[in-house]
């Protein structure tokens, strides 16, 4: 059994663009278990970049888009999500984005409160987070879908919290805890992305779980979109 485990890591390695230091994080061991579940049951070709590079995200939307005006300002510039980006390859080499992951932490009033300090202002990490949506979005604006989850945790996200909404505002006003993959609405304007949100931390078999319906929900709208042959090459 254990050489099994050995060799599962090691094939989800194989394919996880991460620095050792992140595959160690809960998140790293939890998209090593996504990698290896989507490969087991779809049978896939999969690529994994660190970050999504602003010059190729233009450089595609100029191609979907010819009415429309695109800049970015730096070709160094990037997004860089925690979990990275998983894509499937079809049978041409095009990356088809599956997964795009975050994870926030905000929030220490609990522990100064039980160390008898004063309370602090809310920190601003869901504001960072904002910026990164709205990237990731108009990114998948070729798509119908948005393949992004976020997994916050921390005091600051506690029930009776109001950053909460501020959560609600930037998942377009959806219901947080819930998987959302494909755009919403009869044109498709919502196309909110997985927001799940709450002050106790999220396990790595939980972070697992979720991550690899957001994954297996956008491999089938490929496959939909597409066809399945396609990504069978």
């Amino acid at each position: 059994m254990a050489r099994k485990h050995d060799l599962r890591e090691q094939r989800a390695g194989t394919v996880i663009n991460m620095t050792s230091k992140k595959q160690e994080t809960d998140l790293g061991r939890a998209l090593a278990e996504v990698v290896d579940r989507i490969t087991d049951v779809f049978g896939v070709e999969l690529e994994h970049t660190a970050q999504w590079k602003l010059a190729d995200i233009v450089s595609s939307l100029r191609g979907d888009f010819h009415d429309i005006e695109f800049h970015y300002h730096f070709d160094t510039s990037a997004m860089k999500p925690d979990g990275g980006i998983l894509s499937m390859l079809d049978s041409e080499g095009t990356a088809r984005p599956i997964l795009i992951t975050e994870v926030k932490n905000q929030g220490t009033n609990d522990l100064r409160v039980a160390e008898g300090k004063p309370k602090q202002a809310k920190g601003n990490a869901i504001e960072r987070l904002g910026k990164n949506v709205i990237g990731f979005r108009t990114a998948m604006m070729s798509e119908a879908i948005v393949p992004f989850v976020c997994f916050g945790y921390g005091c600051d996200f506690a029930d009776d919290s109001s950053i909460l909404d501020r959560v609600s505002t930037i998942a377009m006003f959806g219901p947080l805890n819930t998987v959302n993959v494909v755009n919403q609405g009869e044109s498709g304007s919502f196309n909110r992305g997985s927001f799940f949100f709450r002050e106790d931390k999220w396990s790595v078999d939980e972070m697992a779980e979720i991550m690899y319906e957001v994954a297996s929900r956008a491999i089938h709208y490929y496959f939909a979109s597409y066809g399945e042959a396609a990504f069978r090459g």
